[in-house]
């Protein structure tokens, strides 16, 4: 189901950027249309040119949204996210890789002293 459905979705992508780019350019020279003669007026072709980039459009993001509830239904394992709000924030992270967290808070005379690195004096104003 998957595949087929990103088949399907790459095929509505290659015709929405086709449809997109065969639309007349207003004035930047972008666009591939925009010449004359054809079997609708330009009027009825602008028309149908703009319902099916926005019938194109909605199936590209009913598409996208398909994927993306297939993917995490075949993934099955909660994300990162979804796992830390489970747990809630009552659990802290160790202090270091490798060890467990204090289990009683640190007194002023177990911390060690903070040193800040020794920084050019700046003049004031004068």
């Amino acid at each position: 189901m998957m595949t087929f459905l990103l088949v399907v979705h790459s095929l509505i992508a290659v015709a929405l950027v086709t449809v997109i780019l065969l639309q007349r350019s207003e004035g930047g020279a972008l666009g591939i249309g925009g010449g004359g003669g054809g079997l609708m007026t330009a009027r009825g072709a602008a028309n149908l040119l703009t319902r099916a980039t926005a019938i194109l459009a909605g199936l590209f993001i009913l598409t996208s949204i398909g994927l993306a509830f297939l993917a995490k239904i075949e993934r099955g394992a909660p994300s990162e996210i979804d796992q830390l709000l489970q747990q809630g924030t009552t659990t802290t992270a160790p202090a270091t890789p490798g060890q467990n967290a204090p289990t009683t808070p640190a007194t002023p005379e177990q911390q060690p002293a903070q040193t800040l690195p020794n920084l050019p004096s700046v003049p004031v104003g004068d």
